[in-house]
């Protein structure tokens, strides 16, 4: 396909996700939730890793937010998680375009996977493996490999939540007055943490990873 769209989503920023050490034995690269870039909304973090036994991470509480771990392996075209975020794994094999279109008023970012590609039209930003690009407003997303290699990168569009946002640590409320009373119920087990004390994952128990 190499129909151009009118107005292309440009790239405003971009960052390298570098790799870092977290879990047990887990090397993650964190291009949402650094210190560059907190919090992209409706966005926390956006995290790439590649974990195999013993490797992982230990149980830990969560409040405030929805996970969502996107497995490569078995991961094919467009994901509905909620009605206002879904994630697109995009292929590109040959020097081509791909005009997409994700909902107007959406926040949206890529993630390159494998090759180089250039995204926002002839003129736009070029991107390699594990940068992250974030995308300005327009009529849709273009990308053109302009190389002989397979392209692949993850395009995320969620619509913007426009909440405060407190966070301290897996815990991610408006106030920081709902994060004491968050801390609070974890301390004493209760208000959704009532068998936080006691409770173990069974893949950590047979891993010997407590």
């Amino acid at each position: 396909m190499t129909t151009s769209m009118e107005k292309p989503r440009q790239v405003v920023r971009k960052f390298l996700a570098r790799p870092q050490h977290e879990g047990v034995g887990a090397v993650v690269r964190r291009s949402i939730g650094r210190f560059e870039l907190r919090y992209f909304d409706p966005f926390l973090v956006l995290d790439e890793f590649s974990v195999s036994a013993p490797a992982g991470f230990p149980d830990h509480p969560h409040r405030g937010f929805e996970t969502v771990t996107y497995m490569l392996e078995v991961g094919t075209v467009l994901v509905p998680i909620l009605s206002s975020f879904h994630i697109l794994l995009v292929g590109i094999s040959a020097p081509a375009g791909f005009p997409d279109h994700p909902h107007r008023g959406f926040e949206t970012v890529t993630y390159m996977l494998e090759g180089e590609g250039v995204f926002g039209g002839g003129g736009g930003e070029k991107a390699g493996p594990h940068h992250l690009l974030l995308l300005g407003q327009g009529d849709g997303v273009e990308v053109w490999n302009r190389s002989d290699k397979p392209l692949r990168f993850l395009l995320i569009a969620g619509e913007p939540i426009g909440e405060p946002v407190a966070q301290l640590g897996p815990f991610v409320m408006n106030t920081e007055e709902e994060i004491d009373m968050t801390i609070n119920d974890f301390e004493f087990n209760i208000n959704g943490f009532e068998k936080a004390k006691h409770w173990k994952s069974q893949a950590l128990v047979a891993l010997g990873i407590e």
